[in-house]
């Protein structure tokens, strides 16, 4: 009986310790300022499309937006750490970012609002940044004070840098 007793309460322990230690990492990581919450999307699609929503003059582009099932989506916080973006997952211990997003190679596609199950997995009022990455599709989802943030920092960009932001 006292075995279990003393079982029980260090699985209690371990778990507060372990909410304990988020709510101190994510402090750790907001310290610095510049933060704000920002969902990735890990798992693209395998059709998703490299082309911008809009054509240079300004006009819809033929290609539709494929549907998208809300898979792939990790909601994270971003901070702005001179020319890159840092993303950190929300529910992680790990001190370091998951991923480092350079300004200069962000070129920005579109954005759209979440639709069918992306609406259950994103925060509500979120917006989705279409970008490419080197070359490669990504999404972002954001609410839209960070959106117009996010877009202000990549337009901000010292002289020189090739910068593209629908």
């Amino acid at each position: 009986m006292v075995l279990a007793l003393v079982v029980c309460a260090a699985v209690v322990a371990l778990g507060v310790i372990g909410l304990v230690a988020f709510a101190v990492r994510r402090r750790v990581i907001q310290r610095v300022g510049g933060t704000f919450d920002c969902s990735y999307r890990l798992k693209m699609p395998a059709d998703a499309s490299t082309q911008p929503d809009l054509d240079e003059n300004g006009k819809p582009t033929p290609a539709p937006v494929p549907q998208t099932d809300g898979k792939g989506w990790v909601f994270g916080i971003g901070r702005y750490s001179g020319d890159s973006i840092e993303w950190f997952r929300v529910f992680s211990y790990a001190p370091r970012p998951r991923r480092v997003l350079p300004r200069r190679e962000i070129e920005v596609l579109g954005r759209r609002y979440p639709e069918g199950q992306e609406e259950l997995a994103l925060l509500s009022g979120s917006v989705v940044l279409r970008c490419l990455h080197n070359g490669a599709p990504l999404e972002l989802a954001m609410s839209e004070d960070a959106l117009t943030g996010f877009l202000a920092w990549l337009e901000a960009a010292p002289p020189g840098q090739r910068v593209n932001v629908a």
